[in-house]
């Protein structure tokens, strides 16, 4: 059941002029033919006076591109992004916000892992007063074991670290024109879209789905892929980890003077055992305490030099491109 807001006045029911929809491809050559008509047909059906349809090419090695140039043919409502390499699913969401004019904008996947059948519904969820209409997960699918912990454990440590609900949210959304407005004047480069999107406090309704299984293929999101990305989202929200890396420096020392102290006990009264058991624990203990400090610090410094360096965050290859 979709978490709706309070009932609105008939009178103050918002209508959108112009509905936009965000949707990034990467290698989708093989689906662009069956999906795109797929989502024309459900824009249709919203009732809006008008609709476009942005699709992100992120740089992908497959004809994504000539099939996209093949399909605006048919679709008028098209536009098409074209990056100039592979920048990532976040860096092709902020493109298409960027470029979308709608009063609403939908976010999608396109693999039709996100239903279409929702949009009509989350369409009325904003008419009704939300401003953020989040489509979450009711169950992971087909996930495997590892794959369910992994994401569980990380939404755990994120809510834990940043005081931000996003468990089981995932891309689909539906953001009013201020939201849009709000989230492409952030000045990051390195962008946890859904964790963005709920820091800004904007009011939120929810719908739930069944994730179906993909049109066909698999997705490029490697478990090395998907950890790096935790890492970046969690270091982006939050300074929490360099902090606790001075509380086990405090509780490592006061360990230090407690065992120090026995030690030096043992000695003055003759009953000190030898070995270097106590030495042996000590030195591995600092050394994983300097390492995790270490990797955390270095985590942070990536951040910092990777916003000061200023670069966008995607380029556009305007010749492979339609925006009008």
């Amino acid at each position: 059941m979709p978490d709706a807001p309070k009932k609105t006045p008939a009178s103050s029911i918002r209508k959108a002029g112009l509905s936009s929809v965000v949707i990034p491809f990467y290698n989708e050559e093989n689906l662009i033919q069956k999906m795109l008509p797929v989502f024309q047909e459900s824009c249709k059906k919203l009732g809006v006076d008008r609709f476009e349809i942005i699709a992100v090419d992120d740089g992908s090695r497959d004809g994504t591109i000539n099939s996209l140039h093949e399909q605006a043919k048919n679709i008028p409502q098209l536009k098409i992004i074209s990056f100039n390499r592979n920048f990532g699913k976040e860096a092709a969401i902020h493109a298409g916000l960027e470029h979308c004019t709608g009063d609403i904008a939908f976010v999608m996947d396109s693999d039709g892992q996100h239903p279409v059948s929702l949009m009509p519904e989350m369409l009325d969820l904003w008419e009704k007063g939300a401003d953020v209409v989040a489509a979450c997960k009711a169950d992971r699918g087909n996930e495997s074991f590892l794959s369910r912990s992994f994401a569980n454990g990380f939404y755990a440590i994120f809510k834990f670290l940043t005081k931000i609900e996003v468990k089981n949210m995932s891309d689909y959304v539906l953001l009013d024109r201020a939201v849009v407005d709000q989230y492409t004047a952030l000045n990051e480069r390195r962008r946890f879209f859904r964790g963005m999107i709920a820091w800004m406090g904007f009011k939120t309704s929810k719908v739930y789905f069944d994730i179906p299984p993909r049109v066909q293929g698999s997705s490029s999101w490697s478990r090395f892929k998907l950890f790096r990305f935790a890492l970046n989202a969690i270091s982006g929200f939050t300074s929490t980890p360099l902090h606790l890396i001075s509380l086990l420096a405090f509780l490592y020392a006061i360990g230090a003077v407690i065992i120090g102290s026995l030690t030096l006990f043992q000695k003055l009264t003759g009953t000190g055992v030898t070995g270097f058991t106590t030495v042996n624990i000590l030195v591995l203990t600092t050394g994983a305490l300097i390492m995790f400090g270490l990797g955390q610090i270095g985590i942070y410094l990536e951040q910092i030099f990777e916003e000061l360096k200023q670069r966008p965050s995607y380029l556009i290859n305007h010749s492979k491109s339609k925006l009008k």
